[in-house]
């Protein structure tokens, strides 16, 4: 179906690769178009509920944006590769599913910036970071110097894209870029498991509380407190609420449904 993604489903859950394996999983305009379709179907899909979002292969999760292609571009190009990489980047962080990276590898440039729209990232032990952009001459163009504050902080942000150093997993757990590290061998086991944990719980409260956290952060504290108030009450109208606080008061495992 797709030339440069492999998309496989089990039950509620999707595992999405990109596959470029020989160019080390690179974003290219291609690749990005295609991702965004594909996103674009799986937010549609209310059958699927967790996105597990990795590279083909062991050595990469993506290596970064294509080189070859990005210097050829103009400055008008530039921007529309940018802007694909927005849109493309930006539905991950909207969509009602959780979306989990898990980084097997190198994650440079654009594949770092893809970790980060990420809802929870989980790192191989070999995996490697680093947004390199400045030393080719340009700057992050996927949201890598907006994402990368926000999660760790301006002036390690600023450090990492300044120098364009390269760091390892356990240095991106110390940070607070990823979630969680695991062996290599056993990052896609981990991921699953996270999955089903989150398949036990609420979709639809998950969604709404990752709505709220994602517009959250971009507002007020007054502002993001009202949102909560108004998604709170859009909760308490579900079958979960009524399921979940019967099953907690009778003790008993929940039937959680809505999505």
């Amino acid at each position: 179906m797709y030339e440069h993604l492999l998309l496989e489903t089990k039950g509620q859950i999707a595992i999405l690769k990109i596959n470029n394996p020989k160019s080390l999983n690179a974003l290219n305009i291609a690749t990005m178009t295609e991702l965004n379709e594909c996103l674009t179907n799986i937010e549609a899909n209310k059958d699927i509920r967790v996105v597990i979002l990795t590279g083909e292969g062991s050595k990469a999760f993506v290596a970064g944006a294509d080189i070859a292609e990005m210097a050829k571009l103009t400055a008008a190009e530039g921007r529309t590769m940018s802007l694909l990489g927005k849109t493309t980047f930006r539905r991950i962080e909207t969509m009602p599913q959780v979306v989990i990276a898990a980084v097997n590898g190198y994650a440079l440039g654009g594949g770092c910036e893809l970790a980060m729209s990420c809802d929870i990232r989980v790192a191989a032990d070999s995996a490697v970071f680093a947004q390199p952009e400045c030393g080719l001459g340009i700057i992050p163009g996927f949201g890598g110097t907006q994402r990368l504050a926000r999660l760790v902080g301006k002036g390690r942000a600023k450090e990492l894209i300044f120098t364009c150093d390269r760091i390892d997993a356990q240095e991106a757990y110390r940070i607070g870029l990823v979630n969680k590290v695991v062996p290599q061998a056993e990052l896609m086991d981990a991921c699953m498991t996270m999955a089903e944990k989150l398949l036990s719980k609420s979709s639809y409260a998950i969604s709404m509380a990752k709505a709220c956290i994602e517009t959250g952060m971009d507002t007020d504290l007054s502002s993001g407190l009202d949102l909560e108030a108004t998604s709170i009450a859009l909760t308490f109208s579900t079958h979960d609420k009524a399921e979940g606080m019967a099953a907690f008061l009778e003790r008993r495992p929940a039937n959680l449904t809505d999505f």
